[in-house]
């Protein structure tokens, strides 16, 4: 069979999965050949010799396992970044994240910054690849989250500007100065019914105790105490009012709650007074 006949003999496969079913089977195929869409579409007409690989992953797929998890490679501020399981896969929104944090990052002469929670890297790393004179410590529980942001450093050349600390929030990080503190937390409540294809996401990544806000009151808290003068989180679209009345609780010079694509809130960026 051909690639386009073998496309639309498994794209059935995946309609209950994604509004783009042909589409995911040609993203599945170029991951296993390691080719792009202006070489399938130049090649549609020949024969394909990775059927049986093909329909291993279209199968996986249809279980609601993750693309991205399939792909290892997830894209991330135009850029393309490794992925493997049991580590968090990379979200559009976090790029609000990043680009907020760069306004005030490159105004600072050598600014030091820690991101809890660091993930596959991608914050670290793009922070590190858009700010010339940045150091950063990234911590995380999660050991394959670790390796995997070293992975994604060593890809972008950045793994100079990047320390790499496993640790339980702040538990392992040496008392030290930092300019900013950044992270995209665990803020789901543990009772909420995630949607199919994220339960195959680590939970620790994702729950962050009984009402959500838990990790992200105790990131605030730790932060007060260390005199780090920004803090910029993401956080669940339902704990703007709780965690504005929480910060309140604390002197800051400035407090900007801001919306991700969705026009949901999702985050805030934080001046802490000294």
């Amino acid at each position: 069979m051909t690639y386009e006949q073998i496309i639309k003999k498994y794209a059935p496969l995946l309609k209950e999965v994604t509004h783009i079913p042909l589409k995911e089977v040609e993203i599945l195929l170029l991951s296993l050949l390691e080719k792009n869409p202006i070489w399938l579409h130049l090649n549609y007409k020949n024969e394909c010799e990775c059927e049986d690989r093909l329909a291993k992953l279209v199968t996986k797929r249809a279980t609601h396992y993750p693309l991205e998890y399939l792909t290892n490679r997830a894209s991330f501020y135009g850029e393309s970044f490794i992925v493997k399981p049991n580590v968090l896969i990379p979200r559009p929104e976090t790029e609000i994240l990043v680009e907020k944090a760069e306004l005030v990052l490159k105004g600072m002469k050598n600014p030091k910054v820690i991101e809890i929670g660091v993930g596959s890297g991608i914050i670290s790393v793009m922070l590190a690849t858009l700010i010339p004179n940045i150091q950063i410590v990234a911590v995380d529980i999660n050991d394959d989250a670790l390796a995997l942001a070293k992975l994604n450093a060593q890809k972008f050349s950045v793994e100079e500007k990047i320390t790499f600390v496993k640790s339980d929030l702040f538990t392992n990080v040496e008392d030290q100065h930092f300019d900013m503190c950044i992270s995209n937390p665990p803020y789901i409540e543990n009772d909420f019914k995630l949607p199919k294809n994220v339960t195959f996401e680590p939970a620790n990544a994702l729950f962050g105790g009984v009402v959500g806000d838990e990790i992200l009151k105790d990131i605030i808290d730790q932060c007060v105490k260390r005199k780090i003068q920004f803090l910029y989180c993401e956080m669940g679209f339902d704990q703007k009012n709780r965690l504005e009345k929480y910060l309140k609780s604390y002197k800051t010079k400035s407090c900007e709650f801001y919306k991700d694509y969705e026009k949901l809130d999702r985050g805030f960026c934080v001046e802490l007074q000294s």
